[in-house]
């Protein structure tokens, strides 16, 4: 099986371009936000390390996002707490999906949390800063100082970039991105 890792800046497009790989993926976000609406463990965890913000079941996203502008630290909390479980789902994925060719790995935090295999490979998403902050602002719960709190946790793009064995071009067209997609497959099948 060939892993897959999407590396990229948020809002670059990554969970766009790993659907259009066609194989299956592993979206990160997506469990995270399983986790909180129906994971009473997490839930509890959560509520004993940050009682004053994680108040109510299902965790409210507002929630999360007040602990993480509260305080530097919560936001470390919260990662250290939620990475466990979602790192266990990521290997519940790899065995269902143990016969498939390919398999994509959609994780915001796959470098610095250390997800990655060394013969993982790595493809880095490249978009412009214009046109990321332009998508970023129509997110219906967009906040530049949850954006930046996110950023800070967060390896240099450089660095991902170095990282990658592949760099795709996100103009945000289906067009440009498939091609790149095609391109990639043929290089490594």
């Amino acid at each position: 099986m060939i892993k897959i890792g999407i590396l990229g800046d948020i809002g670059s497009g990554k969970s766009y371009v790993a659907k259009n790989f066609g194989y299956p993926v592993f979206n990160a976000d997506a469990e995270v936000v399983n986790l909180y609406r129906k994971d009473k463990k997490i839930f509890n965890r959560l509520k004993k390390s940050l009682p004053k913000y994680i108040l109510s079941f299902p965790i409210n996203k507002n929630e999360i996002s007040q602990a993480i502008l509260a305080n530097r630290s919560n936001l470390k909390k919260i990662v250290t707490i939620v990475h466990l479980e979602i790192r266990k789902k990521m290997n519940i994925f790899l065995k269902k999906n143990i016969n498939k060719k390919i398999v994509i790995l959609d994780i915001p935090l796959l470098l610095e949390n250390k997800i990655n295999k060394k013969n993982d490979i790595l493809i880095f998403i490249e978009s412009k800063k214009a046109d990321i902050f332009k998508r970023l602002k129509k997110r219906k719960n967009f906040n530049l100082k949850l954006l930046k709190r996110f950023k800070n946790i967060q390896l240099s793009l450089d660095y991902k970039k170095k990282k990658s064995n592949f760099i795709i071009k996100n103009d945000f067209t289906s067009k440009s991105v498939n091609v790149s997609i095609k391109k990639i497959l043929k290089d490594i099948l």
